[in-house]
């Protein structure tokens, strides 16, 4: 998966089942872990944490610390 892949399957997450939430999240920090990210895969393991503590904001904030970085990597 590349960075502009990355970008939009997190992007792509808005609503749905905590389930369905949680294997996007998982995919993404697949794809983080086969660029090199670590620091990235352990921001999404951090989103995945407040997604199951029902913090939506610290969730939303993670993801999207993710996404920015990621813009700055293409």
């Amino acid at each position: 998966m590349n960075i502009s892949q990355l970008i939009a399957l997190l992007n792509s997450i808005d609503v749905g089942e905590v389930d369905t939430i949680r294997a996007k999240l998982g995919q993404a920090r697949e794809g983080c872990l086969a660029l090199s990210q670590a620091e990235l895969v352990a921001k999404l393991e951090e989103a995945e944490e407040a997604l199951g503590r029902f913090d939506l904001k610290t969730y939303r904030k993670r993801v999207e610390t993710v996404v920015a970085r990621l813009g700055h990597l293409r």
